[in-house]
């Protein structure tokens, strides 16, 4: 019974030790490191903001774009089946202009997938900003208890 207790125990206070000292700043003479990396971070977190700003208006253009086209390339098929079922009865000119149609909703149609991959890559670029953004703004959050933490050691001593 004691080996099955010391087993659990141990594995246990090493691992609460561990998140105390896993702290990076500890000392008041880290506190320049301490600053430099919080101005990093705050820059960084900056940067991502603004990178989100311009995201978000791509994203916009891209949408409005995506549909224009997407609409274009539904217009330009029917267009092209109308001229594909005169041809089918009519004469060897109905069947060039089909062809040319055709040509044309096609063309409507890549430009309408470009359009909507160009959309997919923004929105996952915004999604990728975001989450980099989180990671930031929680290691801004630790940098803030490290600060704290030698704040308090200081005015101990």
């Amino acid at each position: 019974m004691k080996k099955i207790s010391y087993i659990i125990v141990i594995p246990f206070l090493f691992f609460i030790s561990q998140s105390a000292y896993c702290q990076k700043y500890k000392t008041v003479s880290d506190t320049i490191k301490l600053n430099q990396e919080y101005l990093k971070v705050t820059n960084d977190i900056a940067d991502i903001n603004a990178k989100l700003l311009t995201s978000q208006e791509n994203l916009k253009k891209y949408q409005s774009n995506a549909e224009n086209k997407n609409s274009d390339a539904e217009s330009s098929a029917a267009s092209s089946s109308d001229q594909a079922s005169k041809a089918t009865n009519g004469s060897v000119k109905d069947a060039r202009r089909a062809k040319k149609r055709a040509k044309a909703a096609f063309t409507d149609a890549k430009q309408s997938r470009d359009a909507n991959d160009k959309m997919e890559n923004e929105q996952k670029r915004m999604k990728k900003l975001n989450s980099d953004l989180v990671k930031k703004q929680e290691r801004l959050q630790a940098l803030d208890v490290m600060r704290a933490a030698i704040n308090s050691l200081s005015v101990q001593q």
